[in-house]
């Protein structure tokens, strides 16, 4: 399955507080700080929501790891 980098690239601060709650349930946890996970249909809806607050990138096959 495709994965995804997400990158919190500015504040939650003054932004209602489900977009809070979505930056938290992806698990970012600061600025600048990136999460992967796997492109499924509720983490798409969930980066729609706050895509002006991150950055996102697709992840080729052959940049994955395996921790």
């Amino acid at each position: 399955m495709r994965r995804i980098r997400i990158t919190q690239i500015r504040s939650g601060i003054g932004h209602p507080k489900d977009q809070k709650r979505t930056l938290q349930a992806l698990g970012i946890k600061k600025m600048h700080h990136s999460v992967v996970k796997e492109m499924t249909p509720e983490i798409l809806g969930m980066v729609r929501k706050i895509a002006h607050l991150i950055k996102l990138e697709e992840i080729g096959e052959e940049n994955e790891t395996q921790t």
